[in-house]
């Protein structure tokens, strides 16, 4: 078969506007006001698609194998299932009134969904797409959920709490309730999953927290209202975003001190990091923007216009 060179581009060109065959991880970002998923290539820094997702999208997870991001839809109660290859919804889970935070098991068979008014966490099968576990928690209006890294444990914060509740995944009950302080939010194990560390709003402090003891350690004191946790896959390093200051955070894990501080976008709010860990990328919710970090010389690289309130990042 003839092949022009002119017919390679123009395949080359569709298969990147549909987000597809790029060397790069891509990165996900819902935008809350806009309805949609905005879809960056973090080899250009530049968004290659905007996929409708619902009225109102905001947590939102992928596996890493799974070719399905997952994203929670607030106020039609759904978590929606986007296929990665065709980017587009391609199944809705009912789920109970407001579900925020969403979050994915190690081995990619289990999300997990953080639901406020119910005050409980969803657990949906991914191979089934069908809701599995509901768990009641201590704490009121849960907004993130997170697995251990050895899918052992769930630790959630809620807005209305002062403390972290733990799940033991395999009984599906809350076994512990960790005490740090008012509003909770962010939550990133250490790849060796024995520390976790807790953003919390109100004091502007975060928390890190033995998990096999499951006692907090370390107080650290991060910008004006530390709301997001994102993890350098080496373990070295953990960034917070500070919602007042329109800044990130960065934590030393050897001494448990911030050692940077990055200006970034207006309320910076949930955040991921390249498999790399050479660039970290902040949804700022007030900025309708993503900015990236260059984590080695922890200054930011650029900002990415995207929809209209951005409430996370997922890289995949």
């Amino acid at each position: 078969m003839k092949f022009t060179l002119v017919g390679f581009a123009t395949a080359v060109c569709a298969l990147m506007s549909a987000g597809l065959a790029i060397g790069a991880p891509l990165a996900y970002v819902p935008n809350e006001a806009s309805g949609t998923v905005s879809v960056i290539d973090t080899s250009t820094d530049k968004v290659i698609k905007e996929i409708k997702a619902g009225k109102k999208p905001r947590g939102l997870a992928a596996g890493k194998t799974d070719k399905f991001l997952y994203v929670s839809d607030q106020p039609n109660n759904a978590l929606l299932v986007i296929d990665l290859d065709k980017q587009e919804v391609v199944d809705r889970i009912a789920l109970d009134e407001s579900p925020e935070g969403v979050g994915i098991s190690p081995d990619g068979k289990t999300v997990v969904v953080a639901v406020e008014v119910n005050n409980s966490v969803a657990l949906i099968d991914t191979a089934t797409k069908k809701s599995v576990a509901d768990i009641k928690v201590q704490g009121k209006n849960p907004e993130h959920a997170e697995f251990s890294p050895d899918g052992k444990w769930l630790y959630v914060s809620a807005e209305e709490a002062d403390q972290v509740d733990i799940i033991d995944v395999h009984s599906r009950k809350q076994v512990k309730a960790v005490k740090v302080a008012k509003r909770p939010r962010g939550i990133g194990f250490l790849p060796d999953g024995k520390r976790a560390y807790v953003a919390c709003e109100f004091d502007s402090k975060v928390f890190a927290i033995d998990v096999d003891k499951q006692v907090v350690i370390a107080e650290i004191k991060a910008g004006t209202f530390s709301n997001g946790v994102a993890v350098r896959p080496d373990g070295k390093r953990v960034y917070i975003s500070n919602g007042k200051d329109a800044s990130v955070s960065v934590i030393d894990t050897d001494t448990n001190q911030v050692i940077a501080t990055i200006p970034v976008g207006k309320r910076p709010w949930n955040m991921d990091i390249t498999p790399d860990g050479k660039k970290l990328y902040v949804a700022n919710g007030r900025s309708n923007s993503v900015s990236v970090i260059d984590t080695e010389t922890n200054q930011k690289i650029t900002d990415i216009p995207v929809g209209e309130l951005p409430w996370g990042v997922v890289i995949h």
